[in-house]
């Protein structure tokens, strides 16, 4: 299959010097100085330092096994999300604009420990699966996502989800975006940790057979980009809600699923 898309930023190795994002527009937030990884803007595009990235054992990431995320990688469910945090922010008195932002990439477990650690977090979680449910009407897939994930079972390329959500939620999400349910789908109700521990990606690579370091991670948010990191994987971010720069970290950044796929089916 061939791929017309191009591939926006070059791989973090070491001794290689990446690297250039074309086309991404900088979005860095106001406070806080930048830090030493920090990319510099230049002409419309985003120019990061020399870094030395994680390598894997595959060499590329053509033959690894692929560790999705969900939320913001292959499914949009920004709004959904939005409506059911507030929601729930609101019912329990709780800061809303804080709650959105630092709610990514977290489990709503761990989202009630920091925001509300007077309520219970088992007994809070469902209620904001519950306000997320209820809002769900704006989920769909990612442009392309499909796509990709047809083409890798195609070729017999073994891929997972990894997630935040909860189960129900997370089937709820991939159904009706009109996704392939993998045959591995790791949720929040099966780690005692959340991202940005390792633990999902871990059991994510143990439930599909596969070494940590022979699968990519393909995320959207800091701590998840944090959590295969060191799970001792590498990682694929695609800068779709999160800056491209916040997530630097990396050991490539991409615009969009287009150059993922561009990354996975060469």
């Amino acid at each position: 299959m061939a791929h017309p898309w191009r591939v926006l930023v070059g791989r973090a190795e070491e001794g290689r010097t990446p690297r250039r994002i074309g086309s991404i527009t900088a979005s860095r937030r106001s406070g806080g100085g930048a830090s030493a990884d920090a990319p510099a803007v230049a002409g419309g595009t985003l120019e990061f330092p020399t870094r030395t990235g994680r390598r894997s054992d595959v060499g590329g990431y053509d033959e690894a096994t692929v560790l999705f995320d969900l939320d913001g990688v292959l499914v949009d469910s920004t709004a959904s999300i939005r409506a059911g945090l507030t929601a729930w922010a609101v019912e329990r008195g709780v800061d809303v604009g804080a709650v959105l932002e630092h709610h990514h990439g977290r489990t709503d477990v761990d989202l009630v420990r920091l925001f509300a650690p007077h309520l219970d977090p088992l007994t809070e979680a469902p209620r904001i699966e519950d306000h997320e449910a209820a809002a769900g009407d704006g989920v769909r897939g990612v442009p392309g996502a499909r796509e990709l994930l047809t083409e890798l079972d195609a070729r017999g390329r073994p891929w997972a989800i990894v997630t935040s959500g909860s189960d129900r939620i997370a089937r709820s999400r991939i159904a009706t975006a009109g996704l392939p349910l993998p045959r591995v789908l790791v949720t929040a109700d099966q780690v005692a940790a959340g991202k940005p521990h390792p633990a999902p990606y871990l059991l994510g690579a143990e439930r599909m057979g596969a070494a940590p370091a022979r699968c990519v991670v393909v995320e959207d948010s800091v701590s998840g980009v944090r959590s295969g990191l060191d799970a001792g994987m590498p990682v694929v971010a695609v800068a779709s809600t999160t800056g491209a720069e916040d997530l630097a970290h990396a050991t490539t950044v991409v615009a969009d699923l287009e150059a993922v796929a561009a990354l996975l089916l060469p």
